[in-house]
């Protein structure tokens, strides 16, 4: 996919980026389909609730589960829905993060749903 800030038909390798900061704005382009956001924040929070569950039960097979069901949810969004490639197969710590800023985003109303 193009990013905003790159010549016309021009990919962005994710690995370019050497800040968080500045990855944060391509993650939210990678991420403009609405129902593509719309299964990485239930995959999120299902993923949340798995770990809450590993903790309140004592079994950690559980934080396994919330990673998987959060991934499935956010792949489909991005094969079904954004028709890209998630980031986090070239900068799996910044879409890590990105993740979660964004989960957070949508909480505080920055980024709709």
């Amino acid at each position: 996919m193009s990013h905003p800030f790159a010549p016309s038909g021009a990919e962005v390798d994710p690995r370019q980026f050497q800040r968080f900061a500045a990855f944060y704005p391509f993650y939210l382009s990678e991420h403009s389909n609405r129902n593509c956001r719309r299964l990485h924040f239930v995959g999120s929070s299902l993923g949340l609730l798995c770990l809450a569950w590993a903790v309140i039960s004592g079994q950690p097979g559980w934080i396994g589960l919330g990673l998987l069901l959060g991934y499935v949810f956010a792949w489909i969004g991005h094969f079904g829905f954004e028709k890209n490639k998630p980031a986090s197969f070239k900068r799996p710590l910044y879409s890590f993060l990105g993740d979660w800023t964004m989960y957070a985003d949508i909480w505080r109303g920055r980024v709709s749903l």
